[in-house]
């Protein structure tokens, strides 16, 4: 798939494109934003913090009664190698994205399967529809919000799931709310990406009703996948689904958007 040439009107004739998901300004979206000529915005609607993670730990003791070891998140990864510094000979391994799997990687690392386009939960229980046998035992350190797709579509492969929470997604209080709001009245926000169905949630919490229905009556609202798409349309926004469920996918999507937009 080609990749959207930097279009040909300078960024500063373009509305700014926000990005909330929980990444510092070189952050990997941001970055890809910037290189295709957008302006960007950070509004972190949430944060990822440290969680209990006393019922992983002894999951982790007891790795050997797993086949598998399922990441969703590279976030997932660092309490899980805290606990195995090498990875068991007998245990095999999924993420989801190339980000996931290159942080297991290099950290010595082998990953088995990684959906080859979407990088989501529903692809990646595709994925292991050819690879799945009956009782098969499989672990997923999660998120504290992490949705039943993955855990659901894996014990209807026959797999016995045992989903614990790795990390908490929470709501940011980095977010600058008056900033947000004066900047909507000014209709300033050409798009918003969303990574996540929980910072679709926390945006519309943090801003209020009548400021999310106001961005949103401008600015477009593009979705990494299907689960983030549905919450927007809970909410009211008509969202954008991404080209694929990768943050190239959501940046080439905003840039298309915002050449047609303006």
């Amino acid at each position: 798939m080609n990749t959207p040439s930097t279009p040909e009107t300078s960024d500063v004739d373009l509305p700014s494109v926000v990005v909330t998901r929980a990444e510092p300004d070189n952050g990997p979206l941001s970055s890809q934003l910037r290189s295709l000529g957008l302006k960007v915005l950070l509004w972190p609607a949430i944060k990822i913090a440290p969680s209990d993670t006393r019922e992983l730990d002894e999951a982790l003791a007891r790795i050997a009664e797993f086949d598998w070891i399922v990441f969703t998140s590279r976030h997932a990864v660092t309490p899980v190698l805290a606990q195995l510094s090498q990875q068991p000979q007998h245990l095999k391994v999924a993420a989801v994205g190339s980000a996931t799997a290159q942080v297991l990687r290099q950290r010595g690392w082998r990953v088995d399967l990684v959906p080859e386009d979407d990088y989501n939960a529903g692809a990646l229980v595709a994925a292991f529809a050819p690879v799945a046998k009956q009782g098969m035992r499989v672990l997923y350190p999660a998120s504290s919000r992490a949705l039943p797709t993955l855990a659901k579509g894996l014990t209807q492969l026959g797999a016995e799931v045992t989903q614990l929470e790795a990390y908490r997604t929470e709501t940011s209080a980095a977010l600058n709310v008056e900033d947000c709001r004066a900047r909507i009245a000014r209709n300033e926000i050409g798009a918003v990406t969303f990574a996540s169905p929980s910072a679709v949630i926390e945006l519309e919490r943090a801003l209020g009703r009548e400021h999310f229905d106001k961005l949103f009556s401008h600015a477009a609202a593009v979705a990494i996948g299907p689960s983030t798409a549905r919450v927007l349309t809970e909410l009211g926004p008509t969202p954008v689904l991404a080209e694929s469920a990768t943050l190239r996918g959501l940046a080439n999507t905003t840039l298309r958007l915002m050449q047609t937009r303006h």
